[in-house]
């Protein structure tokens, strides 16, 4: 696998029960890239977010991050990720701020250190008012926003983002995907955003991968896809009807 690719899956393949849930996918992200994973419900992102987060072995095929197998060396790979995943599990009697904290010391970050990361966390992402209240009295938008907190006080080298802006209101929105941009264009870090909402991938996505029924039908930069599928330039579409073309044609 290229040593360039922080991600990178090679005949990727997960069954359950006899059910094809990823058919041998294939697969890499660049280093400081924003890449947009697409497809309906069922499709296999999980799935596939799963193993490459350790959480689920492949039943074939290869999976490196950062160029560790996950399902082997599962901590080691965790230990620079970053995850938000679509329905965030916080303590609800613990604050925003505790929350913060007990993720700091979980990383082996303390002290001033600690207590200047969960502050930069709280600035970025609005949060700053609300950080002693109760998690159990949050919106499930504030939620959101407390996870990616957690993910800019870890600093990781790639943060797995499923659905960032679910539940949050426009302004919030433009907030995420400013900060995710920011996260590339200043930290260098790498980001695989799984989402529905296509004209936010279109936003700040570098490429995108589609995929359908366990495949990858489709891969790379807007541009190629247009050309691909509709053989037009990019300027004439928007991700949205060329996602719809090979959904249609899946």
């Amino acid at each position: 696998m290229d040593a360039e690719n922080v991600i990178a899956t090679r005949e990727l393949t997960k069954r359950y029960n006899g059910q094809v849930a990823v058919d041998g996918l294939t697969f890499s992200v660049r280093a400081g890239e924003v890449y947009g994973f697409l497809g309906p419900n069922g499709a296999g992102k999980t799935t596939t977010l799963l193993m490459l987060l350790g959480l689920t072995e492949p039943t074939g095929g290869q999976v490196r991050v950062m160029g560790i197998d996950p399902a082997r060396e599962p901590i080691k790979v965790k230990r620079q990720i970053g995850y938000l995943q679509e329905n965030m599990g916080f303590y609800r009697d613990l604050s925003g701020w505790q929350s913060l904290n007990y993720i700091a010391e979980l990383n082996g970050i303390y002290g001033a250190d600690a207590r200047a990361r969960i502050e930069d966390a709280l600035v970025q992402t609005g949060l700053e008012n609300e950080a002693h209240k109760k998690v159990g009295a949050y919106s499930r938008g504030m939620r959101q926003r407390l996870g990616f907190a957690e993910i800019l006080l870890k600093n990781p080298r790639i943060a797995f983002l499923d659905e960032p802006t679910l539940g949050l209101d426009p302004d919030a929105t433009n907030r995420m995907l400013e900060m995710i941009q920011d996260l590339c264009r200043r930290q260098k870090m790498t980001v695989l955003l799984s989402s529905h909402l296509l004209h936010q991938v279109q936003r700040i996505c570098h490429r995108v991968g589609i995929m359908i029924g366990g495949h990858l039908v489709a891969e790379g930069p807007m541009q190629k896809l247009a050309a691909e599928k509709l053989g037009v330039g990019q300027e004439q579409y928007t991700l949205e009807e060329i996602y719809m073309k090979y959904f249609k044609e899946s």
